[in-house]
């Protein structure tokens, strides 16, 4: 399969395709090489892209996903822990972020306004 129907299948950039040949995210195991030299992608890089894309999207960075790709293989309990520990980055995240609302509320009931100056009543 030629990268621009890989692209197209996974709706993403071909530089971003190739990006992740360049870090490692894609190994040489999705990539056959032709003759001419051009790359011929197996079939399985799509399901492969996607469950990459789906890492990204939950918040995990190309490094974690570049770090457990190095692994070859992880056991269940070591994948539980690292998706346990996205999920309390997630809910931290949370928490920060109803404390931002929260604030924002209070200054409303609080009627500053910035005519007089910043914070001056």
């Amino acid at each position: 399969m030629k990268i621009s129907e890989v692209a197209k299948m996974v709706d993403l950039p071909i530089s971003t395709i190739r990006y992740y040949e360049k870090m490692g995210i894609i190994t040489d195991d999705y990539i056959l090489r032709e003759q001419n030299n051009y790359r011929n992608y197996a079939s399985e890089i799509i399901q492969y892209l996607n469950v990459v894309k789906n890492c990204l999207a939950v918040g995990f960075s190309i490094n974690d996903i570049k770090s457990m790709i190095s692994k070859n293989g992880m056991p269940k309990d070591e994948q539980t822990r690292i998706i346990k520990e996205k999920i309390s980055e997630i809910e931290d995240a949370q928490k920060k972020l109803e404390d931002s609302k929260q604030n924002l509320y209070d200054f409303l009931k609080l009627d500053i306004t910035c005519e007089k100056g910043f914070g001056k009543y």
